[in-house]
Formats: structure tokens, sequence, C-alpha cells
């Protein structure tokens, strides 16, 4: 009877199945959470790779404008060329993509670095 009394006055608590029911609820919300954020890595990453891209093409066609003189045709550098050229900022780019020349300095690629996951 005393049992009764104290649960009837609220004195009881939870019981395990209240608990278990709670506790299976926030880990269906926690799932679902995690499902939702698990593709936001790889389109910033995606985002990244292409910033860099175009931040390299850029580069290359203003250091072929700035070196081309009169008449003269313009040359093409790779992406430490660029750096010391101060067309792009050092450390700031060649985590994604490395531009190198081609053809003696008249052509460039971007080219994608190993491991980046970039196309």
């Amino acid at each position: 009877m005393d049992r009764f009394r104290r649960a009837v006055q609220g004195d009881g608590g939870f019981t395990l199945i209240e608990l278990l029911i709670v506790i299976v609820i926030l880990g269906i919300l926690a799932a679902i959470v995690a499902f939702a954020v698990s593709g936001i890595g790889n389109k910033g990453t995606a985002a990244a790779c292409q910033a860099e891209k175009t931040t390299l093409t850029a580069a290359e066609e203003a250091n072929y404008a700035k070196s081309s003189t009169g008449t003269a045709a313009g040359t093409y550098t790779d992406t430490a060329g660029l750096v010391t050229a101060g067309l792009i900022a050092s450390g700031t780019t060649g985590h994604y993509y490395t531009a190198s020349i081609t053809g003696g300095g008249t052509g460039y690629t971007i080219n994608p670095v190993a491991g980046s996951g970039c196309p």
C-alpha cells in the first residue's frame, strides 16, 4: 500500500520504459541530424576546388597580360612563379590545384593535386 501511495503522490520518478523511450527518440533525432549534415563537407570541398581553379586561371591570364610588352607575346608561369609575381598570395593556393607551364611558357595547364578530391 505504501508503494501505491508514493506512485500516486508522484514521488516514484520516471520508469525504465519512459527513460528508454526518451533515449530512443533522441537517438533517432541524432541520426537524422547526422544524415542531413554529412554532405556539407563535400559541398565545401567542391566550392573550394572551383574557387582555387578560378583564382589560378585569373592569375595566369593576368601574368600573361603583365608580361606582354608592346607586340611581344606574354608568357605563362607555374604556381611558384605566380606567387613570385605577386599575383597570388603565398600559402593560399596550391592546396587543390597547381598551375604548370607548357610549351616553354606559351601555355599552361591547371592540374588537381593528388589526393585533393578535385576533378
